[in-house]
């Protein structure tokens, strides 16, 4: 099994800067991709960023130059670094590993991000 735990949301202006955090732990050692994801109220989820095993960072159109992905592995913490925010970025974030070994998907719990105008 695995958990992830993120942090990091809240209320900011447009224009400012959030930094979110997924602390993933239990049977890591299988994981071999990792995403950030968000819904809006009456949108479906959708990809923000995304990571692959021995691969780059892969951003949505939206985002791209405003949004960064990191990897810490010794904290076993994965970020999204999410600058320039605009109202359109309002949603609950989500973090999201794949484990490779068990063929499944795993989820955080969210977190809001509101952006106001």
């Amino acid at each position: 099994q695995v958990q992830l735990v993120e942090s990091g949301g809240g209320l900011v202006q447009a224009g400012g800067s959030l930094r979110l955090s997924c602390v993933v732990s239990g049977s890591t050692f299988s994981i071999n991709r990792f995403g950030w994801y968000r819904q809006a109220p009456g949108k479906q989820r959708e990809l923000v960023a995304g990571l692959s095993s021995g691969g780059t960072p892969n951003y949505a159109d939206s985002v791209k130059g405003r949004f960064t992905f990191s990897r810490d592995n010794a904290k076993n913490t994965v970020y999204l670094q999410m600058n320039s925010l605009k109202p359109e970025d309002t949603a609950v974030y989500y973090c999201n590993v794949y484990h490779q070994l068990l063929d499944r998907d795993y989820w955080g719990q969210g977190t809001q991000v509101t952006v106001s105008s």
